[in-house]
């Protein structure tokens, strides 16, 4: 009988574990000894890290899109539906549709997605660019913007934690560019106290913030958005006008996750920080933001993470002992304005250490938003 695998999730995370998976049992799948199977709801994949583009105008939405059977190599098999029960005891997924899946392993990449409804008013009085209608109307929205204050407040876990500074820096250049900067007064808040939640990244993005006229305010937790007054009442008392607002709600882990008893109230999935088994599971991984690892919620450590989980899966259906583990690696471009970027590297045991800006390393960003598509099928 044949072994099978079984993904949730067809974002970053799950399409490279099963196609990397793919790729190393390229014999056993075609004669049928093991079955790899891909549930998601969409057959559409976004590359998430190019609606910052979008919102400012830089870029067009049809270039961050792919249909999603098309990125899967031969031998992955795509279920459209959704997940309405996992039972980890009898090792089945149940699908919305009534189908169930039973498998030997079980990968869940489900991700984190963001919730408007945590911070009364964002929804009608925000703008974001973390999901593609959202990019869009902030794209609109600043395409309209006259002048005034332009306010950016950020709700934590979020993923790709370090796009509020790229958007802040590239807005910065582009009013520069288009000789509207002297209108309009940027302010960056972030909820501790310091400017983003690693501190070499805070200090750099601080000596940033000061070189280029913005202003931050640390210890800013939004507790309500009055939209008609246009008003940001926190958690700490202030009340902050705006003229336009800029928000990052905080991220909550799939529904299926929050609903089914996998992970926490917020949807995130104990999680082994070595081997990314879920704790209290021997035939269950999980990588990328659906699990509570305190690492950033990036692309790049879903990345990292499956080629962990592949090589583990790979010893595994083979019967021997998984031995790869994961240091908690992540790598991150920053963009510093239009025409520059640095990038940043760490794991558990290293800090990041921000790079001085250059126009190479935007470069280098710009390429692979070319090459994610070849990443995704494990090629690089």
């Amino acid at each position: 009988m044949a072994k099978r695998v079984v993904f949730l999730g067809a974002g970053t995370g799950g399409v490279m574990a099963a196609n990397r998976l793919a790729r190393k049992l390229e014999a056993e799948v075609k004669s049928g000894e093991v079955e790899l199977f891909l549930v998601s709801d969409t057959n559409r994949h976004l590359y998430q890290p190019g609606l910052l583009y979008v919102s400012l105008d830089l870029a067009e939405p049809q270039g961050f899109q792919r249909p999603g059977q098309e990125l899967l190599l031969p031998g992955v098999k795509l279920i459209q539906d959704g997940v309405s029960k996992v039972d980890p005891r009898l090792q089945y997924v149940e699908c919305e549709s009534g189908k169930k899946i039973e498998y030997d392993f079980l990968v869940i990449a489900t991700g984190s997605v963001p919730d408007f409804e945590a911070i009364p008013g964002f929804a009608a009085g925000a703008h974001s660019f973390y999901t593609l209608p959202e990019a869009l109307k902030l794209r609109k929205a600043l395409q309209e913007f006259k002048g005034g204050k332009i306010l950016l407040i950020v709700g934590v876990p979020h993923k790709c934690p370090v796009a509020p500074l790229e958007f802040m820096f590239m807005l910065d250049e582009s009013l520069r560019r288009t000789k509207k900067r002297q209108d309009v007064q940027l302010m960056y808040t972030y909820p501790i106290g310091r400017l983003h939640s690693l501190e070499p990244v805070a200090l750099w993005a601080e000596k940033m913030f000061q070189e280029r006229e913005i202003a931050s305010e640390v210890f800013f937790n939004a507790e309500t958005i009055d939209p008609e007054r246009r008003i940001v009442s926190t958690l700490e008392g202030e009340e902050v006008a705006y003229d336009l607002l800029v928000g990052i709600p905080p991220h909550v882990g799939a529904k299926i996750i929050r609903t089914s008893g996998l992970g926490d109230r917020d949807g995130w999935i104990p999680t082994d920080r070595s081997t990314l088994k879920m704790k209290g599971q021997n035939s269950i991984y999980v990588l990328g933001d659906a699990t509570d690892l305190p690492i950033s919620k990036a692309g790049s450590t879903a990345h990292y993470q499956s080629e962990i989980v592949a090589e583990n899966l790979l010893h595994e259906l083979r019967g021997e002992l998984p031995t790869a583990l994961y240091d908690g690696k992540v790598f991150c471009f920053i963009e510093a304005g239009l025409n520059e970027a640095t990038h940043i590297t760490f794991d558990y045991e290293n800090p990041p250490r921000p790079s001085t800006p250059s126009p190479m390393t935007h470069l280098f960003k710009l390429a692979f938003n070319e090459m994610y598509w070849l990443s995704l099928r494990g090629v690089i």
